[in-house]
C-alpha cells in the first residue's frame, strides 16, 4: 500500500480482492493502476501493478481459448439441454442420475470446470443434456446456455431464480426451475414452494437427486418442453415397430418423415400407411402431404 495513497485506489484493491471472477478482478486492477499516485516511491507498486495486469490477461485469454476448445466435441442432437444453477446445488448430482455421464462429484464448491456432456433416454428417445459450470463462477459458459434449446434451471432456494435469470437474457430455450433437495422438507413447505411456482407460472418441478423423487415427471416435462413429435417406422415385413422414433416439429407431414429417413427418400415412396392418433383406422393409406401426430406409425412401400 503507498503512503498517501488516494480513497477511490483503496476502494479498487477492494474490489480487486472481494472479485469473484477474472474478469472483474481485471477491471478492478485497471482502476487500481490509473490511481496510482504519481509520486517517485510508488513507482515500483506501479511496476508490480503492470506486471500483475499483464498475467492475468493472459490467464484470461487461455482460458477463454481452453473454453472454446471444450465446445468442439458438443454435437447439437435434435433436442438440447443445459442444466444451470449456482454452485453445490446437484447439477452433477442430477445430470448423473438422469442420463449416462459421470461427473466428478465432490463437497467443495466449484468442482465443475468443463461443460459435462450426457445422453438421456426417455421412452427411446435421446436427448443431449449439458451441464455447465456454475453459474457465478469464472468456468461458466454462457455460449452453451444461449444456444440450448431448453434450460433447467436448477435452485435449492427460491431467492436463487432471480439472480440466475439475470444471466439468461439472451436465451431463447425453455425454462423449467428444478427445486431440489426435498428430502429434507416437510409437506408443507413443499406446498408452499409450489403454491410460490405455481403463481409466478413458473414451468417448474420439485425434486431430490438423493431419493430420485420427481425425477421421473422431470424427464417428461424436459422431453414436453422441446415442442417435438414422435414417430416410428415400421418396416414392410414386420408386425413391430421400431424402437428409436424420428423426432419431428410439430405439423410435419409424410413426406417430413421420409426425408428425415434419407434424403430424396419420399420420391421413392409408392404408398405409406398409418396407424395411430393422425389416422381414421389402423393400417389407413396416407398421402405424402398427411400430416403426423404424437405417436403415430408409418410403413412406407417403395417403387
Amino acid at each position: 500500500m503507498p503512503i498517501n495513497a488516494h480513497p477511490d485506489f483503496i476502494y479498487a484493491e477492494k474490489e480487486y480482492l472481494l472479485a469473484e471472477n477474472l474478469e472483474d478482478k481485471l477491471r478492478a486492477m485497471e482502476k487500481m493502476i490509473s490511481l496510482v499516485p504519481k509520486h517517485k516511491g510508488a513507482e515500483n507498486l506501479r511496476a508490480q501493478l503492470k506486471l500483475r495486469y499483464k498475467k492475468l490477461k493472459e490467464k484470461i485469454t487461455a482460458e477463454k481459448k481452453s473454453k472454446r476448445g471444450s465446445r468442439i466435441g458438443i454435437k447439437k442432437e435434435d433436442m438440447q439441454a443445459v442444466i444451470i444453477g449456482k454452485t453445490k446445488t446437484g447439477k452433477s448430482s442430477l445430470i448423473s442420475l438422469i442420463t449416462n455421464a459421470h461427473p466428478e462429484i465432490a463437497d467443495y464448491e466449484f468442482t465443475t470446470r468443463v461443460p459435462i456432456i450426457g445422453m438421456m433416454d426417455y421412452n427411446g428417445v435421446s436427448i443431449q443434456l449439458i451441464e455447465v459450470p456454475a453459474i457465478e463462477s469464472e468456468y461458466y459458459d454462457r455460449g452453451i446456455t444461449n444456444s440450448a434449446d431448453s434450460v433447467l434451471i436448477l435452485i435449492t432456494d427460491l431467492n436463487q431464480i432471480q439472480e440466475i435469470e439475470k444471466k439468461l437474457d439472451k436465451s431463447a430455450g425453455k425454462r423449467i426451475i428444478i427445486f431440489n433437495k426435498i428430502d429434507s422438507l416437510s409437506e408443507s413447505e413443499k406446498r408452499k414452494i409450489s403454491a410460490t411456482l405455481s403463481s409466478k407460472k413458473y414451468n417448474f418441478q420439485l425434486i431430490s437427486t438423493r431419493t430420485k423423487e420427481g425425477t421421473e415427471l422431470l424427464k417428461e416435462k424436459l422431453f414436453q418442453s422441446f415442442g417435438k413429435i414422435r414417430v416410428y417406422t415400421k418396416q414392410p415385413n414386420e408386425k413391430q415397430k421400431a424402437k428409436k422414433p424420428i423426432i419431428l416439429f410439430p405439423d410435419s407431414i409424410v413426406k417430413d418423415v421420409a426425408e428425415k429417413i434419407l434424403k430424396g427418400f419420399s420420391n421413392k415412396v409408392k404408398e405409406t400407411r398409418i396407424w395411430g392418433p393422425s389416422s381414421k383406422y389402423p393400417g389407413q393409406v396416407v398421402g405424402l402431404q398427411h400430416k403426423m401426430k404424437d405417436l403415430d406409425v408409418v410403413k412406407f412401400k417403395t417403387r
